[in-house]
């Protein structure tokens, strides 16, 4: 399959800058319509199974400066050894060895090149550095829609999940920015079991596409974890299992890929699995996610889930129909029977 058969293209003023409640809903199939979050409970039957994802988002994107004294911007990603981090920096503004000047008087030194970068610092950077001095990590279209604004102060609360509990993620689970604690509630009122996963967002979900065939992208691996108890749940679901999320979708497939490991009461590991066209779902047959990106892994594991035809059809209905894109915008639902 060609990264070029998810293409499509779409009006910048559809790309989404902020949240919006209530946000839309879009019930795909042959003849995609538009459906209230009433609606779409209604779908849920009793015996049901939720599964939403409790990462939470770090805000790892850091302002620095050049020694010529101009402002740049690095993603942090992971501490692989002390004091040494993959990042996300623009490289081909800088020079292996370049040093960069971080808040607090850190020095930041380019050590080596790629996808992610490798990077050396001169303190150690805890939790309370990214809190006191760290951006939210938002999609680079969302701060090129917002027309180069500085970030709203409102997105340190917008760009996290209600029910974000485990530190680890350089992104967020969007899908889950169109339900409350409540809404989870509300679930389980009808019957519907909600169970919480954990996958620590990171390349594997954002990274573009770089290769034209599909296949020979490389998948960055991301950590993931799920309960032995809430696995056992899953898999003894007689309903339907409804993923909120591409990352909740990958993390329950990756199970019986065997990507994740079971050790003591979880099954646990870092997954590089890459769902596209040809996939055979084990475990996932609802699936709520925002609209992606075009010739994005996301768009891929959508196509995967429905068939690509269905899902240009069903986007070009969407965007005849002006509903919001990406991270901040309408939800879209999938059934997978």
């Amino acid at each position: 399959m060609l990264t070029s058969d998810l293409d499509y293209t779409y009006p910048e003023s559809l790309v989404a800058t902020k949240p919006q409640n209530p946000s839309r809903i879009m019930l795909a199939g042959s003849k995609p319509k538009e459906v209230t979050k009433s609606d779409l409970f209604m779908l849920f039957q009793p015996g049901d199974i939720l599964v939403v994802n409790e990462t939470k988002v770090i805000p790892k994107k850091i302002k620095a400066t050049t020694a010529k004294n101009k402002p740049i911007e690095i993603l942090f990603l992971d501490e692989t050894s002390e004091n040494v981090w993959s990042v996300l920096l623009p490289l081909s503004r800088l020079q292996k060895g370049e040093v960069l000047s971080l808040p607090e008087g850190l020095e930041l030194v380019v050590i080596e090149g790629g996808i992610p970068q490798k990077a050396s610092v001169s303190k150690k950077m805890d939790a309370n550095y990214f809190i006191t001095h760290g951006q939210m990590p938002l999609p680079p279209y969302i701060e090129k829609a917002r027309k180069l604004d500085p970030i709203e102060n409102d997105d340190m609360n917008w760009y996290q999940t209600a029910w974000a509990k485990t530190a680890g993620s350089a992104a967020a689970p969007t899908a889950s920015f169109h339900f409350t604690e409540s809404d989870l509630e509300d679930f389980k009122k009808r019957g519907v079991n909600v169970e919480k996963i954990c996958l620590h967002v990171g390349l594997g979900t954002f990274l573009p596409v770089q290769a034209e065939d599909l296949t020979k992208h490389k998948m960055h691996s991301e950590y993931a974890e799920v309960k032995l108890a809430t696995w056992k749940s899953i898999s003894e679901c007689k309903g339907r299992v409804w993923a909120l999320g591409t990352t909740v979708c990958r993390t329950l497939e990756s199970i019986p890929a065997e990507k994740l490991s079971l050790e003591g009461d979880s099954y646990k590991g870092n997954t590089d699995i890459f769902i596209y066209p040809g996939h055979s779902f084990k475990v996932v047959t609802g699936l709520l996610t925002n609209f992606h990106q075009p010739k994005s892994t996301l768009l891929a594991l959508v196509a995967a889930f429905s068939d690509l035809d269905t899902v240009k059809k069903n986007y070009a209905w969407a965007i005849e129909n002006k509903f919001r894109l990406f991270s901040y915008g309408d939800l879209s639902v999938w059934l997978n029977d």
